[in-house]
C-alpha cells in the first residue's frame, strides 16, 4: 500500500518531470524560432548586399550596371572644381577630332544649340584631358553605343565638375515609352541618370538607339568615323556579352577640338 508520503513523492516527481518537458519544448520552439529568423535575416542581408553590389544603391554606378536600354552613365570624380568660363564662339560650329587606335573619328559640334558643352569640350582637349584615354563600354542591344571622355577608364572618371543639359528636345516628341530615336551618328553626353550631371563623358551612336531624352545631343559624326566606330561595333564586346569592353580596345591617342 502507497503511504500518503510516497504518494506526495510521486506527485512530485511527476509535476518535476512535466516542468522538464515544458522547458525542453520551449528551448525547441525557441530553436526554430531562431533558426527562422536567422534565415530571414540572412535573405534580407544577401539581398541588399547583391542590390549594392549590382548598383541599384550606388548612384554613381547606375550606368555601368544598368539595363542597356536605360542609359549610358556617367560619374563626376569626387573632387570636384568650377566648369570652365566661357571661351567660345556661341554662334561657331567646332569640330571634335578624335584620333584612335580604330582609326579617325571626327563629329562636328553646334555652340549655338550646346555653349556649355562645347565650351567644357574645348577647355578640355585643348590641356590634353582626352588624349591616352579607353573607350571603356560598348553595348551591343537595346541601345547601340561606344562609350568615351573617362580618364580612368571605369565609367567612373570625369573632369571633377558637371555642366547643364542642353538640347534636350531636339530629336522630337518622346512616344509613350518615353523614349525618342537617338540616330546613328550622334554623339551625346552620359550622365547619372540624374539632371545636369554630365562631365567628361560620351556616347557615339552607332545604330538607331531608343532612350529617353535626357542626354545632351551635341555631335555629329562623320562618315568616315561612322564607318570605324561600326568596325568596333561589330566585333562585339571582349567577354561576348552586350554591354562591357569592346573586344577591339578603342584608346584615344589625341583629342583635339578645332573652330570651323
Amino acid at each position: 500500500m502507497v503511504t500518503s508520503d510516497q504518494r506526495r513523492r510521486q506527485l512530485a516527481r511527476e509535476k518535476y518531470e512535466r516542468q522538464q518537458k515544458r522547458r525542453a519544448e520551449a528551448r525547441r520552439k525557441g530553436r526554430q524560432r531562431a533558426a527562422v529568423i536567422g534565415a530571414a535575416v540572412a535573405v534580407v542581408v544577401a539581398t541588399l548586399v547583391g542590390l549594392v553590389v549590382g548598383g541599384v544603391f550606388d548612384k554613381d554606378k547606375k550606368d555601368s550596371a544598368a539595363d542597356p536600354a536605360a542609359n549610358p552613365s556617367a560619374s563626376p570624380s569626387a573632387k570636384q572644381s568650377p566648369a570652365p568660363a566661357m571661351a567660345i564662339d556661341k554662334n561657331a560650329k567646332y569640330t571634335f577630332d578624335l584620333k584612335t587606335t580604330a582609326g579617325e573619328i571626327k563629329f562636328e559640334m553646334d555652340a549655338a544649340k550646346t555653349p556649355e558643352t562645347v565650351n567644357s569640350f574645348k577647355a578640355l582637349a585643348d590641356k590634353g584631358f582626352f588624349d591616352n584615354t579607353k573607350c571603356h563600354r560598348l553595348t551591343t542591344s537595346g541601345i547601340f553605343v561606344l562609350q568615351c571622355g573617362d580618364p580612368e577608364g571605369t565609367g567612373m572618371g570625369g573632369p571633377g565638375y558637371t555642366i547643364a543639359d542642353e538640347n534636350l528636345d531636339s530629336l522630337g516628341k518622346p512616344n509613350e515609352q518615353g523614349q525618342v530615336i537617338y540616330p546613328a551618328g550622334t554623339v551625346a553626353m552620359a550622365n547619372t541618370g540624374q539632371p545636369h550631371s554630365g562631365g567628361s563623358q560620351f556616347f557615339l551612336v552607332y545604330k538607331d538607339s531608343p532612350l529617353a531624352p535626357s542626354y545632351t545631343p551635341f555631335g555629329k559624326i562623320d562618315a568616315a568615323g561612322l564607318k570605324a566606330l561600326e568596325e568596333v561595333a561589330k566585333a562585339g564586346t571582349a567577354d561576348g556579352g552586350q554591354d562591357g569592353a569592346p573586344k577591339t580596345p578603342v584608346t584615344v591617342q589625341k583629342g583635339a577640338v578645332t573652330r570651323n
